[in-house]
């Protein structure tokens, strides 16, 4: 067997990348049966003397000790996000909100200092995103969020059963090439994973402002088991996916029209949306409730 290198592709919003590695077989299928499939890369980008100052004074307070540690960033071993677990984090009971992927930290942090009645917790895998978030937090001495340097993925596989209110996945890596489309982090295993950790009738909300994205989201979501789409709003989508190199042929495809959900009005603007609007990219919200199985 003929094992080849393969290197995954940067996110559009983040060059600073170092490149991952997967093995593959002569057939495209990966060499190692037990290799996970991972919707982000490690970034080797150093933390600014500012970002630095922000992870030395506000880790302790805000950062949980929760990832093994690795490369991959998984769950260390035998850690389980309980109920009781999250007592003794946040002392208190009130609904917990997870937000996927914060990047640098400005909704979840707006969202925390909104709602001090509402618990936060914040995943970000790359560092000066977490520095960032802990600055945020840390400058408006938030009691209420906390940040956690992990797989979300394999978070939610040892998340108790209903201790989650929320789940926000907002403007996630859309893996633009075809064949990369597998890392996406809004698929069936997470989906199912997240109706789990859910609480019954809680929410998990997605946005993406990449077209595409949205149609790989309807077909992952809206016939799914245990899912209701919440929204009003109907879109015209292609019906066929494409890629980097020929996303420009979206329009002359066969299109469908799909439901989707008005703008979230818990997100705020943040810098990265803005500058897909400026692109003149058209934002796609959804919201689905999970409903008893």
């Amino acid at each position: 067997m003929t094992v080849t290198q393969v290197p995954i592709e940067p996110t559009h919003d983040n060059p600073d990348v170092e490149h991952a590695v997967e093995h593959v077989d002569d057939a495209g299928a990966p060499s190692h049966p037990i290799h996970k499939v991972l919707s982000f890369v490690r970034r080797s980008a150093r933390l600014d003397a500012r970002l630095q100052r922000a992870w030395d004074n506000y880790a302790d307070t805000y950062l949980l000790d929760i990832a093994a540690g690795n490369g991959p960033l998984d769950v260390r071993e035998g850690f389980s996000l309980t109920k009781a677990y999250i007592h003794s984090i946040w002392g208190n009971d009130n609904p917990l909100i997870v937000e996927i992927g914060t990047g640098q930290g400005e909704n979840v942090v707006a969202a925390a200092a909104a709602h001090p009645e509402i618990n936060f917790l914040a995943l970000e895998v790359y560092d000066p995103g977490v520095a960032h978030t802990l600055l945020l937090a840390g400058k408006q001495n938030l009691t209420n969020i906390r940040i956690a340097q992990v797989n979300a993925a394999e978070l939610f596989k040892v998340t108790e059963t209903g201790v989650l209110a929320e789940v926000w996945t907002f403007f996630p890596d859309p893996w633009p090439k075809k064949k990369h489309h597998k890392r996406r982090i809004v698929q069936p295993a997470l989906a199912d994973n997240i109706h789990r950790a859910l609480r019954q009738d809680g929410v998990w909300r997605i946005a993406t402002d990449i077209e595409d994205y949205a149609l790989h989201v309807h077909e992952v979501m809206d016939h799914r088991e245990g899912w209701e789409n919440l929204g009003t709003v109907a879109v015209s989508l292609p019906l066929e996916h494409v890629g980097k190199g020929n996303a420009d042929m979206a329009d002359g495809m066969p299109h469908a029209d799909f439901i989707e959900s008005e703008r979230f009005e818990g997100r705020v603007l943040t810098h990265f949306e803005k500058k897909g609007i400026d692109a003149g990219r058209v934002i796609h919200d959804f919201a689905y409730r999970a409903n008893a199985l």
